[in-house]
């Protein structure tokens, strides 16, 4: 390997048997390691755990940019102690995608209250206090369905559909676990939904979309550009014989989802910075938005309901979206090869 590359760690949680046997040929980022070899990096793994602290933080010193994916919640484990790890040696100039403190402000459920007025919004609130949450939260299920969803957290975790049942009760459907339908009171409602404000940040409720057996879309961008498209009929939330079946990916160019891509990039990606408070370049080197179908508009073409954002973990992708992760990244560190310095201000706007 020539020692003059940019050396690029590409960082996933694992065990310390993984730390000192990685090797990225073997390794679901395989194809992203190729992509950054043929653009002229030198990739190498980064195996986090938390008893390898010391370990990650000296070779992530040492390299000019970290990519990573490692979930908010992963096997009982929280990545706090990452994030801690993470907004040091990007302090130290070390491009990171995603910054900790880009995820806390894209990569949660409460951007889709932030954003809520945006082209992709729906009806949605957050709540903070659990006191607030039993205030509000009976009108509005009263109103029509409603999805619970707590600030932080991947894989459908917590993640509820509540309708009205009479007499203050609710019937529940998870997304993760037993699907299966359930009838709580509204105390034991709020009961169970207590730890999320503590634990999660926060819970939003958004108002349930009925277009959902039709399929979730899920768009793919590399920084401010479309890197490519998912299509799936969702099993979560959904009646149990409601058809269902694996995602299937597209590159950036698939006809059927052109307008989308064009609002993606020319508008919503945009006024998701301004909202944010976020610079372009702050964006993720690979970051994800699920849509579910909205109501057509009045040429009958499909409106776009935004579910979620994913920022900390998107894998697997698209074919095509590993050539433009190394696109984008190389984009971003031309200026620091050139003789610019990075700072942790010029990386995130606070």
């Amino acid at each position: 390997m020539d020692e003059n590359l940019p050396k690029i760690a590409l960082v996933w949680r694992g065990d310390a048997l993984e730390r000192r046997e990685a090797r990225l040929v073997d390794s679901r980022f395989s194809a992203v390691a190729h992509a950054l070899a043929q653009a002229g990096f030198a990739p190498e793994p980064c195996v986090f755990h938390e008893g390898a602290i010391p370990a990650v933080r000296a070779q992530l010193l040492g390299v000019a940019a970290a990519l990573v994916w490692v979930n908010p919640l992963q096997d009982g484990l929280r990545r706090d102690r990452l994030d801690g790890l993470l907004r040091e040696v990007a302090d130290a100039g070390v491009l990171v995608s995603g910054h900790p403190d880009v995820i806390d402000r894209m990569g949660v459920k409460a951007v889709l209250w932030r954003t809520r007025d945006l082209g992709w919004g729906s009806d949605c609130g957050f709540h903070t206090e659990a006191a607030d949450f039993a205030a509000t939260f009976p009108a509005r299920v009263a109103a029509g369905p409603r999805v619970l969803k707590p600030n932080r957290g991947n894989g459908g975790q917590g993640v509820w559909k509540v309708e009205a049942a009479g007499e203050g009760r609710v019937r529940v459907q998870a997304a993760d676990g037993d699907p299966s339908p359930r009838t709580l009171s509204f105390a034991a409602l709020f009961a169970a939904r207590a730890p999320d404000f503590e634990e999660a940040g926060g819970l939003v409720d958004q108002a349930f979309q009925p277009r959902l057996t039709e399929g979730m879309v899920r768009c793919y961008m590399a920084g401010g550009r479309c890197a490519g498209f998912g299509r799936q009929k969702v099993r979560m939330l959904a009646p149990a014989d409601a058809p269902h079946g694996p995602r299937l990916y597209s590159g950036p160019d698939d006809p059927r989802f052109q307008p989308l891509r064009r609002l993606m990039e020319g508008e919503w990606t945009p006024q998701l910075c301004r909202a944010l408070n976020l610079a372009p370049d702050d964006l993720p080197l690979i970051w994800d938005a699920d849509f579910l179908l909205g109501p057509p508009d009045a040429a009958g073409a499909d409106s776009y309901v935004l579910c979620e954002i994913n920022a900390s973990s998107v894998s697997p992708m698209p074919d095509e979206a590993p050539v433009a992760i190394a696109a984008a990244l190389a984009a971003r560190l031309a200026p620091h090869a050139s003789g610019t310095t990075r700072s942790a201000a010029s990386q995130f706007q606070a």
